[in-house]
């Protein structure tokens, strides 16, 4: 799977982080350290820690809203620390990249996965 080449990038992001911390900023930090030219969406970190259902409601409702080529990154994880997989999934609309968890089962209930990395 590759993205476009493109460096204008349409990111949005959806947590459990909450804005107390600065885990939020980090991530955004770590993205714009990528590309610069990046523009991120929050999306919300407020999902109630490790509520994969809100999560997954929140995720549903809002993919359908971007433009297509939007990455999607949500981060809702009870594993945290386990081994379970990140992955990254190409689908119609985008990109979602994060835990393999279950989290992005709803979204790929309307729009099937085309391609998948671990």
């Amino acid at each position: 799977m590759e993205l476009k080449k493109s460096s204008k990038k349409l990111i949005t992001l959806l947590t459990d982080f909450g804005l107390l911390d600065s885990y939020v900023g980090i991530m955004k930090g770590v993205i714009y350290s990528i590309n610069p030219d990046a523009t991120i969406v929050d999306l919300t970190h407020e999902i109630p820690p490790q509520d994969l259902h809100s999560g997954r409601f929140n995720l549903l409702r809002s993919v359908p809203f971007f433009p297509p080529e939007t990455i999607h990154v949500a981060i809702v994880d009870p594993g945290v620390g386990t081994k379970r997989r990140g992955i990254a999934v190409k689908f119609k609309q985008g990109y979602l990249i994060g835990p393999d968890n279950g989290l992005m089962s709803g979204v790929f209930d309307i729009y099937p996965p085309e391609s998948a990395v671990e």
